[in-house]
């Protein structure tokens, strides 16, 4: 019985340890160092389903650092921050994204997809908001944006 139980720990204590390195994204030294500081950051709306929601331009400002193994960005102009995946990097190429509760039953993922060069980098901007129902929790409407994104290094 002992020996089961032994089996039973070490195989849940692989696939929770596996579980969690599926999840943690990219590691920190694969992403280039250019990425961390301040951006000024314009965006242009090229599609969406929901005109009415989502904004024809923007302008913002990103700070992106790192605390250990986390990736961090603040928006100092409206005061949000968040926790950001690293999805991928390859080269100049990085992908990553974030996922947060919005305004009670909906779901903001936005997902950020930039080739960075020197001081500068250009991309596109993914935001999918999904609204769930408060009875049985199912999926009511998906509301979709793709933006055309600039940045450039912010002398701070």
């Amino acid at each position: 019985m002992k020996k089961i139980f032994l089996l039973f720990f070490i195989l849940f204590f692989t696939l929770e340890t596996q579980g969690a390195v599926l999840e943690s994204g990219i590691s920190i030294e694969y992403i280039p160092k250019a990425l961390f500081g301040s951006w000024r950051v314009s965006a242009q709306l090229d599609k969406t389903n929901s005109p009415q929601f989502f904004k024809p331009q923007s302008l913002d400002f990103w700070n992106l650092s790192r605390v250990g193994d986390v990736v961090k960005l603040d928006n100092p102009m409206s005061g949000a921050n968040a926790e950001i995946r690293v999805e991928t990097v390859e080269g100049n190429i990085i992908v990553f994204s974030k996922r947060l509760p919005y305004d009670g039953n909906k779901v903001l993922t936005d997902t950020v997809s930039i080739r960075l060069e020197d001081n500068k980098f250009s991309g596109i901007n993914t935001l999918r908001l999904e609204t769930f129902s408060l009875i049985d929790n199912h999926l009511m409407k998906t509301q979709t944006a793709t933006y055309h994104i600039k940045g450039e290094k912010a002398n701070v």
